[in-house]
């Protein structure tokens, strides 16, 4: 039977970091869909380098949660490798002082490594986009899974 679609939303291509991870779950999506299935996701482009920008100064936000107070967010570029980008999340609840931090790590793959890795995964590529409200900054793929898996 299988799923008429599968989206991945927030650039979350990007967290597979290794190959294995990445192929993986592309096999996986392949096998939840149906003949002619489609699978439609954003992820970011490597050539705008949009990592330049994660720094406090560029990333800092303050919000006002009601019942519970000021939060302040902000992003520091922590180190890059390319593909790999990793960056550290600081999150500081002003109202008791707690400061938490998350740690994260994204691989930024070029039009032609995405493609490549998506043929591989039994899939035909339909169109590649600009994201609609971030257009330059981002690729979308829309792919349609292959009547028979590689």
């Amino acid at each position: 039977m299988g799923v008429d679609l599968v989206t991945m939303t927030g650039n979350l291509a990007q967290v597979f970091v290794t190959d294995d991870a990445w192929c993986s779950t592309l096999r996986g999506i392949r096998a939840a869909l149906r003949r002619d299935g489609r699978l439609i996701f954003e992820t970011r482009d490597p050539a705008r380098r949009a990592w330049e920008a994660w720094n406090r100064t560029a990333t800092c936000k303050r919000l006002h949660i009601p019942g519970f107070g000021e939060v302040e967010s902000w992003i520091d570029l922590t180190e890059v490798t390319l593909p790999l980008v990793s960056f550290q999340t600081s999150f500081v609840f002003h109202a008791d002082g707690t400061v938490l931090t998350s740690n994260s790590t994204l691989r930024f793959r070029d039009q032609a490594e995405m493609a490549a890795a998506l043929t591989a995964g039994g899939f035909i590529i339909d169109a590649t986009r600009d994201a609609p409200d971030r257009p330059g900054r981002e690729m979308v793929f829309v792919a349609t899974a292959l009547l028979v898996p590689p």
